[in-house]
């Protein structure tokens, strides 16, 4: 992975974020926290289906040329491409042994799983779309359970959930957040977000965004004479 969510944001990035949230929260009962993960799942099934088709891809490629060879040397020309012909190369093709293609692939299945598993990025051409992003959606609601923000006074908490192998931000509101604003307006906000760290304004689009955030729920929940800071200030991993 190119950048670790302990690494997403240096130290001018989370002051400005802090001081963001602070700032936002002056004028308002909502509270803003923001969690970056690694990534939200494992995806096994990714490594699995990854490793199974580059190793027969590659098993296929190096059958067909092993029987090339045989082929070019049975009609008495060289290895070169002088001889080259697609009738040579059909021929090759069906001179190809599943007898040493399957112990082939599953020989290399393994040297690419483990490639798969120490590149995390190799495993999203093997995901859907809808996988990555109830991966994500599911991932974040745990994380908002998990860190039990859901337990402010008047259910107002905003979690900004970013994922960086997915490349994905989600961010939820709890119940009283969910009844008066409309989830356009996160999904514009998210979307912001994903501008931004793609064009690696990783700090300054985070706060842009909870700046945006604070405007919104001041309108709709405004500061009480007795209100606390319920969630921390700092991002959470």
């Amino acid at each position: 992975m190119k950048i670790k969510a302990s690494e997403l944001f240096n130290t001018e990035d989370k002051k400005c974020i802090a001081d963001s949230i602070k700032k936002a929260e002056e004028n308002t009962s909502g509270e803003v926290a923001v969690m970056v993960v690694d990534s939200s799942d494992s995806y096994r099934e990714a490594e699995t289906l990854g490793a199974f088709m580059l190793s027969g891809l590659l098993s296929l490629v190096l059958e067909t040329l092993r029987s090339y060879l045989v082929v070019s040397k049975a009609a008495g020309w060289g290895y070169g491409l002088s001889g080259f012909s697609a009738h040579t190369l059909a021929e090759a093709a069906a001179h190809a042994a599943v007898w040493t293609y399957i112990p082939m692939v599953f020989v290399l299945y393994f040297p690419f799983r483990l490639l798969i598993s120490k590149i995390p990025e190799m495993k999203i051409p093997f995901l859907s779309r809808n996988r990555i992003e109830e991966t994500v959606r599911e991932r974040a609601i745990t994380a908002f359970y998990e860190k039990q923000l859901y337990k402010t006074r008047d259910e107002t908490g905003i979690l900004v959930f970013i994922s960086l192998l997915e490349h994905r931000v989600w961010i939820l509101g709890d119940r009283g957040i969910n009844a008066k604003i409309a989830p356009d307006f996160w999904s514009n906000i998210a979307s912001e977000i994903s501008t931004g760290i793609k064009e690696k304004r990783y700090g300054e689009s985070v706060c842009l965004a909870i700046s945006k955030c604070g405007k919104e729920l001041s309108l709709h929940f405004p500061k009480k004479s007795d209100d606390t800071n319920e969630l921390a200030d700092e991002v959470m991993h």
